[in-house]
């Protein structure tokens, strides 16, 4: 199902303030409902390559796979099916960088943390690994969808921390998982209703560490009519506020409803839409 009638998505990536290169990689499909965004860590340009790996293999890959013609495409509403594809995919990319990471000196210790999500069937399947967001703007109520896997997201639920106090805290960047570290990762999947009006924000550390969730949710809000000036103006805001990561976003409108045709009266239907 083609869904860039339903959707519409934005994205910026930038070095910030403080560092000379972006470690950061986002990639989006509107046609098929796709948004994949990375974030890098490492040695000198290990972050940058690990990001990379991770967004062009996965983007390639699911791309090919939810636009197949052979029937399951973005029958992605099989979630076991699309789940099944994730698990899979990420497995390779964190094989793909692990391997690199190995036999390559420069690239000793690269990892990327990732947030995937695959939007079918007025539905939205999020995978996500390290701490790298994902939050949801529908109406009033802006709540983030992914919770970090972090050494400070875990003191935070253990009651060490309050949340403000994790604010100010000197371990905000220390993740409990990530891609390409290990010959193994476990990405957290799930699924969420999809409402039109809906607007998603994936973004790295970059713009959540400098700034906070309430201003975030503000500019949204006040932005939602103009993704483009709406992402430009986060990154802006993170900057200004000392922009001392890399920061990217990316920004999805949720135009009208995209209900998959499930039965072969549907389906033969739509072949004339």
């Amino acid at each position: 199902m083609e869904l860039t009638s339903a959707l519409e998505i934005v994205t910026r990536t930038d070095p910030g303030m403080v560092r000379s290169n972006n470690e950061d990689s986002v990639m989006a499909n509107a046609a098929c409902g796709l948004v994949v965004l990375a974030d890098g860590m490492g040695g000198y340009n290990a972050g940058e390559v690990a990001s990379g790996m991770a967004t062009a293999l996965l983007g390639t890959a699911l791309e090919k796979a939810l636009t197949a013609p052979d029937g399951k495409g973005m029958g992605a509403s099989n979630r076991p099916w699309l789940h099944a594809l994730l698990e899979r995919e990420i497995a390779q990319a964190n094989g793909a960088i692990y391997r690199a990471a190995q036999s390559q000196a420069q690239y000793a210790g690269m990892g990327t943390t990732l947030v995937i999500g695959a939007f079918h069937d007025n539905r939205l399947t999020v995978a996500h690994i390290g701490d790298s967001r994902l939050y949801r703007l529908r109406g009033d109520d802006f709540q983030p969808i992914t919770r970090d896997h972090s050494l400070l997201q875990e003191q935070i639920d253990s009651g060490l921390l309050t949340r403000e106090q994790a604010r100010h805290s000197q371990n905000k960047n220390l993740v409990t998982r990530a891609v390409g570290i290990d010959p193994e990762v476990q990405a957290e999947i799930h699924d969420y209703e999809v409402l039109p009006g809906d607007i998603y924000l994936f973004c790295s550390d970059g713009l959540n560490d400098m700034v906070a969730d309430d201003e975030i949710a503000m500019t949204l809000r006040l932005l939602a009519a103009n993704l483009d000036l709406c992402a430009t103006q986060l990154i802006q805001m993170a900057n200004d506020n000392g922009g001392r990561d890399n920061v990217s976003v990316a920004l999805v409108k949720v135009k009208s409803g995209y209900q998959e045709a499930h039965g072969w009266w549907q389906r033969f239907l739509a072949w004339f839409k």
